[in-house]
Order: structure tokens, then C-alpha cells, then sequence
């Protein structure tokens, strides 16, 4: 088997149809699906059974997150390539195909990101991988802008999770998700665990994936708030290099501050407060995955920084996380 595909659903049965009926008219046909029901209440598990026969069903008691989720997924997988898919998404018939070329032509390739557009508004970026700033964030690339060609050869940290290729190799040496971080950020870990330990990231920007953004965690929900506050210092924690945590800690902080402050003028304080206070209490944990992975580290402190994005393309996304600039 040439790839595994893993979807993940939790009570989202209303976007299965679309998107296991693209995945079926892929033209790639190695392939199989593998559908992780999270503990739905909505029937999504006895939906699946009973119209796409295809699809290899593993039903969880209940709801393990997306990261742990796809690990039980992987369980399963017989693939050489694992492409984790999100279930509100709708796949273009060459999207396995543009993923594979791109792997293929590099075995340092252990991770290719999708093109994600938004699925209402289908000329404009939903994801065209991952960036990381000197202040701890992840960012989408291109996020909102015209899918006009710009970030087709854009430098990028890794996939979004939501539509990306991991290579098998990679993941038996560095792990899949870590099941601690539950929902958000998994990817971003992964990533950096994966470009430590010496694996490059591509784009497969004729890989077209239609999204529903934050179809389950909801935008700026207390859930999203709670999670993607608290797993940017799950990242920070595990993956940094002590010298440039050391050397960014005021941008980190000022990040961190202004997030919160964000949160609160939202009503999600209490959210943003228990991210921090519950990231605290998870530092003995992190601290010893943090010596796993950088037991594997193969990049220097100065290869490291390299990774990071330029300033002044993440303040623009800033801006527009804040509301203060909005999309061309």
C-alpha cells in the first residue's frame, strides 16, 4: 500500500459525504482510508458503514483529540506515506498524486503540505503550510490572501495538519503526534521534532484541498483559545534551542501578553489563564520529552534560527489575527 489516508470525525457527520466522495474520485488509486470516529454522538460511524463499505472504520469510545486520534489511526496504516485529512475538506481528484510526486522526489522529504483554500471562498489561502516566529507562534502562510501563485515556491517549516504528507521513515524515527497536546499545535510539533532531527518540509501547491476553517474547534472559542494557548508553550518548551529561547524570550513574552490580553477582551479569559497555568504544571513532563528530542537533534543553534520567518511577513499576520488589517 502506497499511502494511508486518515480522517479524523467528531460529530461531523454533515461534511463526510463531500469529503469521502472527492476522495474517492482520486485518480492515484493506491491508497486507503482510514476513518477515526472520536466518539461521535451524530451517527457519523454508522453512516460511514453503511454508504462507503471502502472506508476502514475505527470506532473510539470516546473523544481522544485530533492528535491521539491519528496515532490510533496509524495503528492501523499500512502505508508508506500517511496523509492525515480533515473531515470538513473537499479534495481535488489530483490531490494523493501531487502529494506523492512531490515526496517522491526527494527521500530528505519527510513532510508535503497542501494547498488548503477556504472552502466558501475558494481564490483565497486557507494554508499553504506552516511558518514559525521568533515570538513562539505558528502561522498559516498565505492565510485569507488570493491563491494568485505568490507562495507556490514559498520556504515553509511544515504542513498544516489538517491536509498534509508525512513519510513513514520519518515517523518511525521521530513519533507521530504527541497525544498531550489533544487538539492544535500537534502539527507544529511535529514539524519541529521532524526539521531537528534533519527531515526538509515541500509545498505540493497543485495538491488542492477546499476547508470549512475551525469547523469543530469553532474560531476563537474558549476550546481553541484554551488549547492553542497552552500547545504554543508545549512547543516552545520541547522543541527550542536553550540559546535562542533565551535570545527571543522578550518576543515570546510580548506575543504571549498580547494573546491574553486579546483573549480577555473577548471573554475567553478564564480559558487563556487556565492554558498558562495548566502548561506550568506540565513542565516536568515537557522537560523530559524535551531531552528525547533533542537527543535527535541534528542542526546547529545557528541552522535553527534559519528556520524562523522574517518579521515583518508574521506582523502582517498578526495584524490580521487582531483585526486591524484586513485581506486585499
Amino acid at each position: 500500500m502506497k499511502v494511508s489516508v486518515i480522517i479524523l470525525t467528531w460529530n461531523g457527520q454533515a461534511y463526510l459525504k463531500e469529503c469521502l466522495d472527492s476522495l474517492a474520485a482520486q485518480t492515484f488509486r493506491g491508497f486507503e482510508t482510514i476513518l477515526v470516529d472520536n466518539g461521535s454522538s451524530d451517527g457519523s460511524a454508522e453512516y460511514v458503514r453503511s454508504t462507503y463499505p471502502w472506508v476502514r472504520l475505527l470506532e473510539l469510545p470516546e473523544n481522544a483529540g485530533f492528535a491521539e486520534g491519528n496515532n490510533r489511526g496509524l495503528a492501523l496504516a499500512h502505508g508508506v506515506y500517511i496523509v492525515t485529512l480533515n473531515n470538513d475538506t473537499k479534495v481535488d481528484p489530483e490531490f494523493l498524486a501531487e502529494l506523492i510526486r512531490v515526496a517522491d522526489g526527494n527521500a530528505c522529504v519527510g513532510m508535503v503540505a497542501a494547498r488548503m483554500r477556504n472552502y466558501y471562498r475558494p481564490e483565497r489561502v486557507d494554508a499553504a503550510g506552516l511558518k514559525i516566529g521568533c515570538n513562539g507562534l505558528g502561522y498559516n502562510i498565505g492565510i485569507g490572501e488570493v491563491d494568485d501563485g505568490r507562495y507556490d515556491s514559498e520556504p515553509l517549516f511544515g504542513p498544516c495538519g489538517g491536509a498534509a504528507l508525512y513519510r513513514r521513515e520519518m515517523l518511525d524515527e521521530i513519533g507521530f503526534f504527541d497525544p498531550d497536546f489533544f487538539a492544535y499545535y500537534e502539527d507544529v510539533d511535529l514539524a519541529w521534532r521532524a526539521r531537528l532531527a534533519g527531515w526538509k518540509a515541500l509545498a505540493a501547491p497543485r495538491a488542492l484541498v477546499y476547508h470549512v476553517h475551525s469547523a469543530t474547534g469553532g474560531e476563537m472559542s474558549r476550546f481553541k483559545v484554551y488549547y492553542t494557548q497552552r500547545n504554543k508553550w508545549f512547543v516552545i518548551l520541547k522543541n527550542w534551542p536553550a540559546a535562542l529561547f533565551w535570545r527571543k524570550l522578550v518576543s515570546i513574552l510580548c506575543a504571549d501578553l498580547g494573546a491574553l490580553c486579546l483573549a480577555v477582551l473577548r471573554g475567553r479569559g478564564t480559558a487563556a489563564v487556565r492554558a498558562r497555568i495548566d502548561a506550568l504544571r506540565s513542565l516536568s513532563r515537557l522537560l523530559q520529552k524535551r531531552r528525547e528530542v533533542q537527543g535527535r537533534r541534528k542542526l546547529s543553534d545557528r541552522q535553527v534560527a534559519l528556520l524562523f520567518s522574517p518579521h515583518e511577513h508574521l506582523f502582517l499576520t498578526f495584524l490580521r489575527k487582531m483585526g486591524l488589517r484586513h485581506n486585499d
